[in-house]
């Protein structure tokens, strides 16, 4: 990172244990805020100047109510937090009014169509998105600890949101994760053989909390990188888990395969698990649970769905 300021934000944020995620979006939005502004330090700028961006990305980019909403965190954060002089309570700016598109949602046939085109590698993980309804990067970051064989379920921890829950676990995927938990045992049994090898990579509080854990079995990735890495930020060698954009091209392609003609995403099969349980006659406060939704608006919209399709509502032109 060239920018001194950026880089003094990055490690701030760093030593406070903000996500990764976070830290990148936040110092996104205060690089494209001066470079707006003609590179001016914000530090001369405020509450006129941070309207003024608001308004811009909404004008001139047509920027989704979420991303004019992270943008506005980004800033608060940074008058607040980083020059200790919060912006104003009654900020005024154009507010974006785009409508929140309705989420493409597959068939069960489309998902049995796409998940045969799937290889055998990513099965399991695409599998996962499907019946469990994981986000992406919860299913890449799943650890051999996470998974309850006996109660079938996974314990999700730090989603989105830092949230946790508990999912469901389809029986049907059991022999499947217990084979791959063996397969990441076995790698692990090779790795701690290698010089300068050092484990996995845990979050601060259980680094500290248990030494030694980063090579036992249970903190292991269940989904790991076909090879060892150094860690950009320890300079250490370690076993990271498994890219995300690979599961992305890989249903990108299996989509196409299928010749299925909808927008194929990861995100989709965790929209079509929520209307599939909604189908299946699950209570919506279930499907809330399993989603990890804040709010049972948010998962109304898989309700909606529901009901602009036929089952909702019958065609005149049925009667003629």
């Amino acid at each position: 990172m060239k920018s001194p300021f950026l880089t003094s934000i990055h490690d701030y944020m760093y030593q406070r244990r903000y996500a990764k995620r976070t830290i990148a979006s936040y110092l996104k939005v205060i690089a494209d805020f001066i470079r707006f502004h003609d590179f001016a330090h914000p530090q001369d700028l405020h509450d006129r100047e941070v309207e003024s961006f608001l308004t811009h990305i909404v004008i001139n980019r047509n920027v989704a109510p979420k991303t004019q909403a992270l943008a506005l965190n980004a800033l608060s954060f940074l008058y607040r937090e980083i020059f200790v002089n919060p912006l104003g309570v009654e900020l005024t700016f154009v507010k974006s009014q785009r409508q929140t598109k309705l989420p493409v949602v597959l068939t069960k046939g489309e998902v049995k169509q796409l998940m045969s085109f799937i290889p055998a590698k990513h099965h399991l993980l695409v599998s996962l998105l499907y019946g469990s309804g994981l986000r992406l990067m919860e299913a890449v970051r799943l650890r051999v600890i996470d998974v309850d064989i006996d109660y079938r379920c996974l314990r999700i921890f730090n989603g989105k949101g830092g949230k946790h829950r508990v999912v469901t676990l389809a029986p049907e995927l059991i022999p499947k994760i217990t084979a791959q938990i063996e397969q990441v045992k076995y790698l692990l049994s090779c790795d701690v053989e290698k010089n300068h090898y050092d484990g996995v990579w845990l979050p601060h509080r259980l680094r500290d909390k248990y030494s030694g854990a980063n090579k036992t079995l249970i903190w292991q990735y269940v989904f790991p990188a076909s090879r060892l890495s150094t860690d950009p930020e320890s300079g250490l060698l370690r076993r990271h888990h498994i890219n995300e954009k690979q599961i992305q091209r890989t249903i990108k392609q299996a989509s196409a395969n299928a010749h299925i003609d909808k927008h194929v995403t990861p995100h989709t099969l965790r929209h079509s698990f929520a209307t599939h349980l909604l189908q299946s006659g699950a209570d919506i406060r279930t499907v809330q649970d399993q989603l990890g939704h804040s709010d049972v608006k948010t998962t109304q919209i898989y309700t909606h769905i529901l009901q602009q399709g036929a089952n909702g509502v019958r065609s005149p032109l049925s009667d003629l």
